[in-house]
């Protein structure tokens, strides 16, 4: 039996306009105590690339260029029993309390990264009054990614043409 993983609190900066969910923290992620720890996760050059920065590097980095664009970041699942980074391990989870986080905080927009962020998402935050749009993992792990279905989704986010 494997020893139950948490993940993070929520990243909400002050006028959070989007918010970002993935499923949970990869194991470099959890190592590293932010989101998106790993180094060949897409998710941070995708984002610099849209906003035409510098790809953050350290935390302190990350959670400024998140405040300056006024994103959140969670995880689907609060905490779980995990191999690895493999969603597709993830068992025994509980559901992070995002209807209470939509209560609180008005976002324009919810971006899913992954499937399984999608899956949780539909399958517990069905009753959302907020748009959501799913998209492919920033993963490594995934070969399907496609930076232009992240470019338009963050497009309509922050209202660009």
């Amino acid at each position: 039996m494997s020893d139950i993983k948490r993940g993070f609190a929520p990243f909400v900066p002050s006028g959070a306009q989007v918010l970002i969910l993935g499923s949970f923290p990869s194991v470099k992620s959890r190592s590293s105590e932010f989101y998106y720890g790993n180094p060949q996760n897409r998710f941070w050059r995708v984002l610099s690339e849209f906003f035409n920065e510098d790809t953050p590097i350290s935390t302190g980095d990350k959670r400024e260029f998140l405040t300056r664009h006024k994103i959140a970041l969670w995880d689907m699942v609060s905490e779980c029993e995990i191999e690895g980074s493999s969603d597709s391990s993830i068992k025994n989870y509980k559901v992070a309390d995002v209807a209470n986080l939509l209560q609180n905080h008005k976002f324009g927009l919810i971006i899913l990264n992954g499937g399984k962020a999608r899956e949780l998402f539909e399958r517990y935050c069905h009753e959302a009054d907020v748009p959501a749009v799913g998209l492919p993992s920033t993963s490594p792990a995934n070969a399907r990614f496609s930076k232009d279905e992240w470019f338009r989704a963050l497009s309509r986010a922050f209202g660009r043409a």
